[in-house]
């Protein structure tokens, strides 16, 4: 047993050792990401870096970092192996169904076989548990009956309170139409529904349809690093979990740097 110690302690210290070591942590264990986009303010902002839990949904296919090549380039699978699931509210990595190679990070807000749709902005949501459920799990919580069932009114901006919306954008027909209505529509089963916690200035499954579970990568760990447009460190945010960010003392100071910076943008990122 020893003698196997000191091989693998030799091996780790080779550069082919090294190289291995740190390839099975990005594709199995952690992988490092940048938020490059303003669709998960206040939740995550541009220019914090990441670690993404790869093993939280099972084990995806891996892939080499930046050039996104497959290591089996003959098979077109992105899962190697099912694990956990989504649940509702979660943070979660993915790769985009209209381009494998692009990551997004988004929130799931609806599972196979939960209906949903769209009103003025408002999320409304029939869990597939059912009627009786819903009474059940959300007491003081808007309710809507629609088509003969009951709809919870934006169910998840009580827990996640970086979920906002932009009361610049109106609906004055020079918006996309799927930021105000979405048809009602059932999520497939095997599918996610995601949603941008900056709901107005989101590209998600509203414009492009629910996400397949092996597009799922994983879920984002802690920040390790976080920088401004200002290229000023923001040394508050490094180390924090996204459950950390959605205190107070990080959420008001993420939506102070919002207001600054979302001032004249008005595009869907």
């Amino acid at each position: 047993m020893k003698e196997l110690f000191k091989k693998a302690y030799k091996f780790s210290n080779s550069w082919t050792g090294t190289i291995v070591i740190v390839l099975f942590v990005i594709f199995f264990i952690a992988q490092a990401f940048r938020i490059p986009s303003g669709s998960m303010k206040d939740s995550l902002l541009i220019g914090d870096h990441l670690f993404a839990k790869k093993f939280a949904y099972g084990v995806s296919m891996p892939h080499i970092p930046f050039l996104e090549l497959s290591i089996m380039p003959w098979s077109d699978e992105l899962r190697l192996l099912d694990g956990d699931t989504p649940e509702r509210g979660n943070i979660v990595i993915f790769r985009y169904p209209g381009n494998i190679k692009q990551h997004f990070v988004k929130r799931c807000v609806a599972l196979p076989d939960d209906e949903l749709f769209v009103a003025e902005k408002s999320l409304f949501i029939h869990f597939r548990e059912g009627d009786e459920w819903i009474k059940e799990h959300y007491q003081g919580f808007d309710i809507a009956v629609f088509q003969g069932k009951l709809w919870v009114k934006n169910p998840y901006m009580q827990e996640h309170p970086g979920i906002h919306h932009d009361e610049k954008i109106i609906n004055n027909g020079q918006y996309p139409m799927p930021l105000f209505f979405v048809n009602p529509l059932k999520v497939e089963k095997g599918h996610y529904f995601m949603m941008g916690d900056n709901r107005d200035h989101s590209n998600d499954s509203r414009f492009w349809g629910s996400v397949p579970y092996d597009n799922i990568e994983g879920t984002p760990w802690f920040i390790y690093f976080s920088i401004d447009d200002n290229w000023e460190i923001r040394w508050d945010r490094v180390g924090k979990t996204p459950a950390d960010l959605e205190e107070s003392p990080y959420l008001d100071k993420a939506r102070e740097e919002r207001i600054r910076t979302d001032k004249d943008f008005h595009g869907i990122t």
